[in-house]
């Protein structure tokens, strides 16, 4: 037997080679541990102390804490928890909170030691973890001004003692600011705002931060039989699926082979149309890099969970196959089941942003080449939504060998559209010529629904969005979800890419394979929000299209994304 203290209280479990996330998570209940990336230790988001040092439970062997101290999220000094957790939610530097209670470990780790954490130093430790949704910056900004707040109202001589908290956070100064921000706003307007954004129905307080958002693999009843899918795409057999009593056991049943990341290099499936254009364009398969893996659990003859939870994944789990299988095995088994993808699973299993090969015109004529795949469905809604941009364009939608390809990931077919036509108008001012001046890395987007995005790439690095998305509902809320957007389109261009075998077999599989940009590459972001005259519509997409657009320019339009080597 192991025997160590969970948060304070003594626990003993048997000494059978499980991980630390495992015994937490499926033994001992501990569901604020987070399993992102089943276990590449890539994440970040299973992050505990041991013995008051931060350190993912996912690659740690049960056994390492024998006779040691682990400490969860809820198992934190309470005054703590709740100034990172006020602080994280008035910034808008949580929105699915699936990576946040990872994170806010990882911070809260150095002000429990009573050590200052400067901007570069949290970018460095945020450099273990892995967040899609934020783009880092207000992460960054709320772990300053958590830090600062606790120590700059802590007293004696041990300042690392959390217990000189005045006792409460009404009581503490230092929550006043985060508690009269979050108090000024209106809740249920951030959340219609972040369901604008996200597409799903989104909750947004300080329960967020914390973790518990309602994912499906922590509401599952404790005890149920676990399901992991087969490699192959045949996921409709029942036969098929492996079943364990614990994901660990299931993983081993199922004979699983830990993913790697590739040496091969990106790999462009479609050629850019022959001719004299005045623009070109190739992109590869992208990845959407979720942070939570699809998962849903079921009764028999009931209702499967959601795998969207309380974020919308970027599209990418708009037809995950977990809720189906999820009832289709309870009702076999006469009993619940939990489905639960790895890592490995989303890589193989999940859609891929379409690559796409274009060939423009400055008046917008040209051809436009789009990748579908076996298994994909149909990319129809990607050609309409391209070809409401840019609709003199001619589209040929060509089969190639590779994973799924959808028209949901997020604004799939008409940000490429958007990114193009902002880049021809772009020439077109500049006389047909790329030029090199200031002025010419802006780029305007005009939204699908309304609104605009104005992107600037400065001298130094920094990134300006002035965006108008209608009535702001909540600020917070749409500065979040832009950051996170502008992020993502600057890795798009720059850095992201998902290498693929030419018979079609995904090679990256691990979640730092894909370029998302980390903390200590990611500029300075800016962002101006205006109040519209009419109602709130999507802005994140916009600013996008529009990040994109201007890092494109910026960089010199290269012919082929990502532009950069991938670090």
């Amino acid at each position: 037997m192991i025997h160590f203290a969970l948060d304070g209280v003594g626990v003993s479990v048997p000494d059978d080679g499980a991980s630390l996330l495992e015994v937490l998570r499926e033994r001992l209940g501990a569901r604020s541990v987070k399993d992102g990336c089943s276990p590449q230790g890539q994440c970040g988001c299973c992050t505990v102390w041991i013995d008051g040092a931060p350190r993912v439970s996912c690659v740690t062997p049960a056994r390492r804490v024998a006779g040691r101290q682990v400490t969860t999220l809820d198992g934190l000094d309470p005054h703590l928890r709740d100034l990172y957790a006020h602080s994280f939610s008035a910034r808008g530097a949580s929105q699915c909170g699936f990576c946040t209670p990872g994170i806010i470990m990882r911070l809260a780790g150095t002000t429990a030691k009573g050590e200052n954490a400067a901007e570069e130093g949290i970018r460095r430790m945020l450099s273990a973890h892995l967040c899609r949704c934020t783009g880092w910056q207000s992460v960054v900004e709320a772990g300053m001004a958590a830090a600062s707040t606790a120590l700059g109202n802590t007293s004696g001589p041990d300042p690392s003692d959390m217990s000189s908290l005045p006792a409460g956070a009404g009581r503490l100064p230092a929550y006043q600011p985060e508690l009269e921000a979050l108090q000024a706003r209106d809740l249920t307007a951030a959340s219609a705002r972040a369901e604008i954004e996200g597409g799903i129905a989104q909750s947004v307080g300080i329960e967020v931060a914390l973790g518990r958002g309602g994912f499906a693999s922590d509401s599952a009843p404790s005890g149920v039989m676990v399901a992991l899918p087969p490699r192959s795409s045949e996921l409709d057999d029942p036969g098929l699926w492996t079943l364990g009593d614990t994901p660990e056991q299931a993983r081993r049943l199922a004979g699983k082979v830990q993913g790697r990341r590739s040496t091969a290099a990106l790999r462009h499936p479609l050629e850019v149309p022959p001719g004299s254009w005045a623009i070109t364009l190739a992109t590869t398969f992208v990845e959407p890099a979720y942070l939570e893996p699809d998962a849903s659990w079921c009764l028999p003859a009931g209702e499967p969970a959601s795998p969207l939870a309380n974020g919308g994944a970027f599209g990418g789990k708009t037809a995950s196959p977990a809720p189906a299988a999820a009832r289709l095995l309870a009702d076999l088994r006469g009993a619940p089941v939990r489905v639960a993808f790895d890592r490995e699973d989303v890589v193989r299993l999940g859609p891929k942003r379409p690559p796409m090969a274009a060939g423009l015109n400055l008046d917008g004529s040209g051809v436009v080449r789009v990748a579908i795949t076996p298994g994909s469905s149909s990319l129809g809604p990607w050609i309409e939504a391209f070809s409401s941009v840019l609709p003199r364009a001619t589209i040929e939608e060509l089969a190639v060998p590779g994973p799924p390809v959808s028209a949901a990931i997020r604004a799939a077919g008409w940000a490429e559209a958007a990114v193009l036509d902002a880049v021809l108008r772009h020439l077109a001012r500049a006389g047909g010529h790329e030029g090199s001046s200031e002025s010419e890395t802006v780029a305007e987007v005009y939204g699908r629904a309304g609104g605009s995005a104005r992107a600037s790439l400065r001298p130094d690095g920094s990134v300006l969005v002035e965006v108008e998305a209608g009535e702001l509902l909540d600020s917070v809320v749409l500065r979040s979800y832009c950051l996170g957007a502008a992020h993502q389109a600057l890795g798009w261009v720059r850095s992201e890419g998902v290498a693929v075998s030419t018979d079609g077999s995904v090679l990256d599989l691990t979640i730092r394979s894909f370029g998302i940009l980390p903390a200590t590459r990611t500029p300075p972001i800016e962002v101006r929000m205006s109040p519209g005259s009419g109602p709130a519509v999507n802005g994140s997409d916009t600013v996008f299209a529009a990040v994109a657009a201007a890092a494109w320019i910026a960089a010199g339009l290269p012919p082929a994304w990502p532009s950069q080597v991938a670090g």
